[in-house]
Parts: C-alpha cells; sequence; structure tokens
C-alpha cells in the first residue's frame, strides 16, 4: 500500500494529500532556492511516482517561474506559503517538506548547489539551541 500524506498553507485555505513515496529529498542552496525560501536553503521532496490530490484551496494557488529557465515556485495566494507543484517539463512532483502536516518519511539525500551556500550558513551545528523563542 502507497504511503499517503497531508499538507496545507500556514492560513489554512490550501490543503492537499500526497499518494505514493518519494524518490529523494534535496536541500538546495543556490540563490534562487533561498530567495523562494528566504532561508539557507530549500527543503524539496521529489517523486516520479507519487501523486497529488488538491483537498481545498487549488484557486488560491500562485505559481511563478523565474523567465527562461526551469525554477518555478507555486504558494499560496493568501499566506505566501510554499506548496507543491508538478513540473510541466518531466512530470516531477516538488514537495516543500515543510508544507506537509505529517511526517516526512525520508531523510535529505544531500545538499545540493552548495558551493553557492550563504556565507553565513557555515557551522552552523556550533551555533546555540534553543528549545522556545529568547528571552
Amino acid at each position: 500500500m502507497a504511503p499517503t500524506m497531508t499538507g496545507s498553507c500556514l492560513c489554512g485555505a490550501v490543503s492537499f494529500r500526497i499518494s505514493g513515496a518519494f524518490q529523494s529529498f534535496f536541500l538546495c542552496h543556490c540563490s534562487r532556492c533561498r530567495k523562494d525560501t528566504g532561508s539557507a536553503h530549500a527543503a524539496n521532496l521529489f517523486s516520479s511516482k507519487a501523486t497529488i490530490t488538491w483537498r481545498s484551496g487549488q484557486d488560491s494557488i500562485k505559481t511563478y517561474r523565474v523567465p527562461a529557465t526551469r525554477h518555478e515556485k507555486s504558494f499560496c495566494g493568501e499566506c505566501g506559503s510554499a506548496l507543491p507543484r508538478v513540473q510541466l517539463q518531466d512530470g516531477l512532483l516538488v514537495v516543500p517538506a515543510g508544507s506537509l502536516d505529517s511526517a516526512v518519511p525520508i531523510r535529505p539525500n544531500a545538499h545540493i548547489c552548495f558551493a553557492n551556500r550563504a556565507e553565513w550558513d557555515e557551522r552552523l551545528e556550533d551555533v546555540p539551541r534553543m528549545d522556545g523563542l529568547p528571552g
């Protein structure tokens, strides 16, 4: 039986179900993915076999594609949360790991475009850790 996962955006306008397994999970450090997320890297799951069913809010989804590239991002038009997309050129389902409400079933395979990482994205394991917000 194929695994099933659910996900949604931050405001709850969009929700979805994924049926099937992911083949890979990459943490991409390219400058476009850093712009997409506002963070050190994107964390995306990939599958050529899993399917997505939109449970609500499909009309709220917006997609932006960087002109003359394959780079695109789907997001909720209400809250801006990153959302899954199917890359039309190859039929690959791309799911932002943070959009899942279910546990992510696999660990990342690799950091990609690592040579392009942000200059501050080094030795982060040495940065102090807190279980809550700073006081």
